[in-house]
């Protein structure tokens, strides 16, 4: 391991170093870890250990590694993690660190180490996860950067997992307000996963915290996403999940959110919706119903805002034929055939008429053939 910056207590680069070791050393997971821990406090003391004490606790293979000379590839990673923490932004909270998540304390097995770009006092605070899909509908992305607006106007910060869709749009609401924004990642936190996302984490780092809890440099292997979810929901008291599928991965969310004791909420949607059924599922499961931000506050026991409820009416500016078609549009999706049956509009016309609306935000494409309001 080569020497620490002048800046750092040598001290303190050592605890650090031990607690990168202990995740490091082979046949250590979480489990072993935890309970490595309950025996010897912290991981300097793990690791002066003998092999007698540790064999009461572990298999004689991990005893072994334990005991052994840190190994060439954990010193060379060492020096990795020193060189990223000499940005002054850069932060390696250990598990005993008094900046550590407390809400994530709670948790079965929490993590070792949190790797953090950014305001790291935002991991501590006040906070609501806001999930959803990565194919959000329009009113999806608008409804996620609302309401992320208001509650983080109200205080509380933000909390996602920097995917395409929801996930980018609650970012995006959060950097609006005091509470702005905490991105948890699947990959090392020196990594931008997707990279359409690249310009939103370098805001949410300077302004917000990117936070993982894996290596520098870990990819995107697929097997991260669903275990970083429990991280999402667990610095969390609530979770909001705007827009899903029957199958997805957000349920994973809101139902390890109600295992660790938080609330649920999700937004409802059409029945014909194919990204509604989530949450109606959610809904019948106990999550609660949610059409204004004040539903999240009031239970939190925040100052309600009712703020979404008194958005003036954006259609206000559209002569008589667009309101028309909003009004018969309403908020289904509705293919043309129909809507040009209920206004009696010929068909070139409703097309033009419809491309305005679009191209005026009112409303917006679906697959086949299809419209529908977006409530902006």
């Amino acid at each position: 391991m080569q020497d620490t910056d002048p800046a750092t207590p040598r001290s303190q680069a050592e605890r650090l170093a031990a607690w990168v070791r202990l995740e490091q050393t082979p046949g250590v997971g979480a489990v072993t870890a935890q309970r490595l821990l309950a025996r010897f406090s912290t991981p300097q003391s793990i690791f002066s250990a003998s092999h007698l004490a540790l064999r009461e606790i572990v298999s004689d293979s991990v005893a072994r590694a334990v005991c052994e000379p840190m190994p060439d590839a954990c010193a060379a990673y060492l020096d990795t993690v020193f060189d990223w923490l000499a940005d002054p932004d850069h932060h390696l909270l250990t598990l005993d660190d008094p900046a550590f998540p407390p809400l994530l304390r709670e948790l079965a097995m929490p993590p070792l180490l949190l790797y953090a770009c950014g305001r790291v006092a935002l991991l501590s605070a006040p906070a609501v996860a806001i999930v959803g899909s990565r194919n959000a509908t329009g009113q999806g992305a608008a409804n996620a950067r609302a309401f992320a607006s208001a509650l983080s106007t109200a205080g509380l910060t933000i909390v996602s997992g920097l995917a395409l869709g929801i996930d980018a749009a609650a970012h995006e609401g959060g950097l609006r307000g005091p509470g702005s924004t905490v991105a948890v990642t699947g990959t090392g936190a020196d990594r931008i996963y997707p990279s359409r996302n690249e310009a939103l984490a370098r805001r949410i780092a300077q302004e917000g915290c990117v936070v993982s809890e894996y290596p520098l440099g870990s990819g995107p292997t697929p097997g991260n996403f669903p275990r970083r979810n429990r991280l999402i929901s667990g610095m969390c008291c609530a979770v909001l999940v705007v827009e899903a599928a029957a199958n997805s991965g957000s349920l994973i969310t809101a139902r390890l959110a109600l295992d660790q004791g938080r609330e649920v909420f999700a937004i409802p949607g059409s029945i014909h919706a194919p990204l509604a059924k989530g949450c109606h599922i959610l809904i019948r499961e106990g999550a609660t119903l949610v059409d204004c931000v004040d539903d999240i506050l009031i239970p939190l026991r925040v100052a309600p805002l009712a703020t979404l409820a008194r958005q003036p009416d954006s259609s206000a500016s559209l002569h008589a034929a667009q309101r028309a078609l909003l009004d018969a549009l309403g908020y289904d999706p509705v293919g043309a055939d129909a809507l040009g049956a209920l206004v009696g509009c010929d068909p070139a016309v409703l097309a033009g008429r419809l491309l305005a609306l679009e191209l005026a935000g009112h409303l917006e494409r679906l697959p086949g053939g299809l419209f529908q309001r977006v409530k902006r």
